[in-house]
């Protein structure tokens, strides 16, 4: 488990990439937005992107939660611990272990919410969607299905600079080079996955979809794929005028489906 060093960080909020996001954050939340209606027993833990250095939380967080939950959804947006290297001494384990943490908790609270134990999903974006296909590689408190929106689970040149920048502050060991050789893990152990990107996407390419998708068809893991001519990068709910809000509309029938 990662050490935490004593510190005085702060958490605060701040206008980036034309949202709201939230900086800084060494506690982690889990906040539940009860479903709406009929209830399909079916919940999704949200993980916004931003890199591993702040987190869209509204944008890619509570706003998506919201649609969720009025769509008989239970959704739960997980503010993680950012990788500070100022807070751990192993700032790489603090995402995925407050991830894992939240997995458990909402089959904890199943009772609570009407939900079905073995339907607990996760949906990331960005760097929350690299976080939801890591936690889908692992064997603990695995996701039951999957939503990444315009992710990032490739370890080409580009990704292992980003993750050894942001995500370990250092070069990465061969163990951490596998484990986040994420295409590469994919197995039948996998859960479904849905997935969305937009062809113009230039910070995350649209091939970090179609190969995670390929990969999973090589061991016949459910996915759905939808990939949108225009809408570049953390579109969030999306827009109207590319199309890009479809995608959210499709997610909801698609999770709803799983049952079948």
């Amino acid at each position: 488990m990662p050490y935490h060093k004593d510190n005085n960080i702060k958490e605060y909020e701040k206008e980036a990439w034309g949202t709201k996001c939230a900086l800084n954050v060494t506690i982690p939340e889990l906040t539940v937005y009860p479903a709406k209606g009929e209830n399909s027993g079916y919940s999704v833990i949200i993980c916004p992107g931003g890199g591993y250095t702040l987190e869209a939380i509204y944008h890619e967080g509570h706003d998506v939660a919201r649609v969720l939950s009025d769509n008989g959804i239970t959704a739960a947006v997980l503010k993680y611990r950012l990788p500070l290297k100022e807070s751990s001494n192993q700032p790489q384990l603090l995402p995925i272990t407050d991830l894992q943490r939240a997995l458990e908790m909402m089959r904890e609270m199943s009772d609570k919410y009407g939900l079905i134990k073995n339907k607990v999903g996760v949906m990331g974006f960005s760097a929350g969607a690299h976080l939801s296909a890591f936690a889908c590689s692992k064997n603990l408190q695995r996701p039951d299905f999957a939503l990444l929106v315009y992710g990032c689970p490739r370890l080409n040149e580009e990704n292992i600079k980003w993750l050894e920048k942001d995500l370990y502050h250092r070069k990465m060991t061969p163990i951490e080079f596998e484990e986040n050789n994420l295409i590469e893990r994919v197995n039948q152990n996998n859960p479904p996955t849905f997935l969305v990107h937009s062809l113009d996407d230039e910070t995350c390419h649209y091939k970090e979809t179609t190969l995670y998708a390929e990969a999973l068809r090589t061991y016949e893991v459910p996915n759905e794929v939808h990939l949108f001519p225009t809408g570049g990068h953390g579109f969030g709910l999306g827009r109207k005028e590319d199309g890009t809000d479809q995608w959210i509309k499709l997610a909801i029938n698609w999770i709803k489906r799983l049952r079948n």
